[in-house]
């Protein structure tokens, strides 16, 4: 029996975003904590109406204790609102993370740390990238704010494509979304987006893990778009290891064959026993 509205009790908006509001909720049933998202779709056309439809679909295929678990989906005819029902992550996200570091002034992570966010993100994209049916997803829009901690502070990755569909893009992999900070050369020259592209995005968040600010930084777009293009950027801090360093010029590589793959990452040294 599918879902209502009704079956749950609404404790506060977490945030509100162009496709509208996520609210953390408590389940009746069982007083479980859980967020959820309101979707509008009322002005959506058939063909957004669909995209929206395989994505959640894909969102309950992927189970994975490194993703962001979906729950349910609830839909509210009289009001065209779908409401998307998801793990609700307590120890906030990692741009909240960076954000508090940056302002404190023993500020820098450890780089043990820094190392299992690595790894648990590169077990999601993997799980991303082979599902079990062949298909291929790629994530798209990794960034600290889509990247989420638990209370035991494992990582989970959430906010698939939903931010790609409600920005009204319904042409899949060409097009110029996402976050201008974290987007890789090939985006930049208008190619087709790729699972290196993931890597790309993952080097540049880990980098802002360690430095605390992303790799390419600059005052409007197409300043930052040359930087990218160039790939030139400061090594992270001295703190962390130079095989940390290495690593990510490898996954910072603006030849996206010359990027390791997910495979490639969970093999390296600095990694291989926490997998």
């Amino acid at each position: 029996m599918p879902g209502r509205p009704d079956d749950y009790e609404v404790l506060l908006t977490i945030g509100a975003g162009s496709y509208g509001k996520c609210r953390k909720v408590r389940r009746k049933a069982d007083g479980k904590v859980l967020v959820w998202k309101e979707l509008d779709y009322g002005s959506m056309t058939e063909a957004e109406k669909q995209m929206l439809v395989s994505e959640v679909n894909l969102l309950r295929e992927l189970r994975h204790p490194n993703i962001v678990r979906y729950y349910d989906r609830i839909i509210d005819r009289s009001s065209t609102t779908l409401y998307i029902v998801m793990e609700y992550c307590d120890g906030g996200d990692l741009a909240s993370l960076i954000a508090r570091r940056t302002k404190e002034r023993q500020h820098y992570l450890e780089e043990s740390f820094v190392l299992r966010v690595l790894t648990q993100l590169t077990l999601a994209l993997k799980e991303c990238h082979r599902r079990s049916d062949g298909g291929v997803t790629v994530h798209r829009d990794l960034k600290p704010a889509n990247v989420f901690l638990d209370g035991k502070q494992n990582v989970k990755l959430g906010d698939f494509g939903l931010a790609r569909i409600l920005h009204h893009d319904t042409s899949f992999a060409k097009t110029f979304v996402g976050t201008p900070y974290y987007m890789s050369p090939e985006q930049m020259n208008h190619m087709s987006y790729n699972e290196k592209s993931d890597i790309w995005s993952l080097g540049c968040l880990l980098y802002e893990l360690c430095a605390l600010s992303p790799p390419f930084r600059a005052y409007n777009q197409k300043e930052l778009a040359e930087k990218i293009r160039e790939g030139k950027f400061r090594r992270i801090p001295y703190r962390y290891s130079e095989q940390l360093n290495e690593l990510l010029k490898e996954m910072l590589n603006v030849k996206d064959y010359c990027r390791p793959s997910v495979e490639d990452i969970l093999q390296h040294p600095l990694i291989a026993d926490l997998v």
